[in-house]
């Protein structure tokens, strides 16, 4: 098994979005990137820990391929929206990817090199580039239970159908061959 952090946007989209794939065997939704101990959802909402509401991605690389993991989450939010995605804005927003060593850093490097020929977004050259940070894993703290796998619990829920179906769709889309059925 292997395991990411990534944050782009609210984590409930990425969460339902991860879940649509098959060798993905866990999806938590969390907070990483801050410097408040133990955050909640409330604090996070404030913009004023540092943290980002991100999700841990724990996979079966035999099933799904690294590259394939990465490149879904440049696919499931607009990596060139600062500190925003949609209507969600402050920097508990961002997109960003927490590698957790050298080895993951390299990979999310790569990844994100790919997602500007994706997005057609130099990055770090002009307006409309991407945003996407990397920064060091510090603690990943979990949110709330009521957060967890938000969209299975909520599918009616307006921001659900709004919002996170329609990156759900993208990704089965663009990764069919990995689609869960």
């Amino acid at each position: 098994m292997q395991t990411f952090v990534l944050a782009g946007g609210c984590f409930w989209c990425l969460d339902a979005a991860y879940r649509a794939l098959r060798g993905v065997e866990e999806v938590v939704s969390g907070y990483t990137g801050g410097a408040a101990a133990s955050p909640t959802y409330a604090q996070v909402c404030t913009g004023t820990t540092g943290h980002a509401e991100a999700v841990r991605v724990t996979f079966d690389p035999e099933v799904i391929p690294a590259e394939v993991i990465l490149d879904a989450f440049f696919t499931m939010h607009d990596p060139r929206q600062l500190n925003h995605q949609g209507a969600d804005r402050g920097t508990q927003y961002r997109s960003a990817m927490f590698p957790e060593d050298e080895a993951q850093r390299e990979l999310f490097e790569t990844a994100r090199r790919r997602a500007s020929d994706l997005w057609d977004a130099p990055i770090g050259t002009r307006e409309g580039e991407i945003v996407t940070t990397i920064e060091p894993l510090g603690v990943f703290w979990d949110a709330e239970e009521d957060h967890q796998d938000f969209f299975a619990k909520n599918p009616g829920q307006g921001y659900c159908l709004a919002v996170a179906v329609p990156k759900v769709n993208k990704v089965r889309a663009r990764f069919g061959e990995y689609a869960r059925a």
